[in-house]
Parts: structure tokens; C-alpha cells; sequence
């Protein structure tokens, strides 16, 4: 049986999350942030006030009644946005930049990736490549992308 939080949390008519403290303080505008958001996405969510102040902590979101954590999980699936990257098509040169046509787990897309630095590594083999436009793509594995992917790749590694 997962344990009731002492807080309370509910949409606002705005559609705004409120955070109801034990003491009856009341926080508008409440965000949660993953930890870690790639290696461990249901563990260690904070939510925290407008300013970036904790209000309380989530050791797992599996542990909240069905309610709170769908709340938590539609306000994260609503300011999350990181496809992943399952294949890449082509890139248009091997020198940046240059614009990658790739089959994410969205659908297909065109990128350009500014430099080299915009691809970071992560725990391995982990990749994070953040486009242009600031949108980050995951590759959860690039070894296990398939043979013509990897080659083009290892050409930006």
C-alpha cells in the first residue's frame, strides 16, 4: 500500500499546479523536476515553488497514490519534449553545421546541429544532441543503432 504525502496538490482554474503544505501554506505555479531525467526518470522529483525553492521531495513516483502521480506525470509529459533517436537517415555534410534527417520514436524530423559541443556524452553509451533550435534528441544506446547510423555518427565523435 503506497503511503499518503502530507501535501496536497491540485490544478488551479488556470490550469496551474497548487501545492498545499501541512501548515495550509498555499504555493501557485508548483513544477516538478526530475533528477535525473534520462538515467532515472521515475526517481527523484522535486517539486518546487515558482522561485526554484523545494517544497517536497519524490523518492519514487510509483510510490504516490494513482491520483498525484498521474498529475505529476501529465505536468512533465506536458513541459518534457525529447525524442529519441532510433535512427539516423542522413546528414547533409561532415562538417557543421549541417542537417541531420532522422526516425526518432515521434516520427521522422530534420535538425541542424550548430557544432560538434551541441553532441554530449552521458553515462555510456548514452548520447544527448541538442539541435538549433535548442531541442535536445536522445540516443539511449548508439551502439545498439543499426550499422549505417553508427558510421555517420562516429564521424561527429
Amino acid at each position: 500500500m503506497n503511503p499518503t504525502p502530507d501535501y496536497q496538490l491540485h490544478r488551479d482554474p488556470f490550469g496551474r499546479l497548487v501545492f498545499t503544505a501541512p501548515d495550509g501554506e498555499i504555493h501557485v505555479g508548483v513544477v516538478p523536476v526530475r533528477a535525473f531525467p534520462i538515467a532515472a526518470p521515475a526517481d527523484g522529483i522535486a517539486l518546487v515553488d515558482p522561485h526554484g525553492h523545494e517544497l517536497a521531495w519524490i523518492d519514487r513516483l510509483d510510490t504516490l497514490p494513482a491520483g498525484l502521480r498521474q498529475l505529476i506525470e501529465a505536468e512533465l509529459a506536458s513541459r518534457e519534449f525529447m525524442p529519441e533517436i532510433r535512427r539516423i537517415v542522413s546528414v547533409s555534410s561532415f562538417a557543421t553545421p549541417s542537417t541531420w534527417a532522422v526516425e526518432t520514436d515521434r516520427g521522422t524530423t530534420r535538425f541542424v546541429l550548430k557544432g560538434e559541443e551541441d553532441i554530449r556524452r552521458l553515462a555510456s553509451p548514452a548520447l544527448l544532441i541538442a539541435d538549433s533550435h535548442g531541442i535536445h534528441f536522445l540516443i539511449r544506446d548508439r551502439f545498439a543503432l543499426d550499422a549505417h547510423s553508427r558510421r555517420l555518427l562516429d564521424r561527429f565523435l
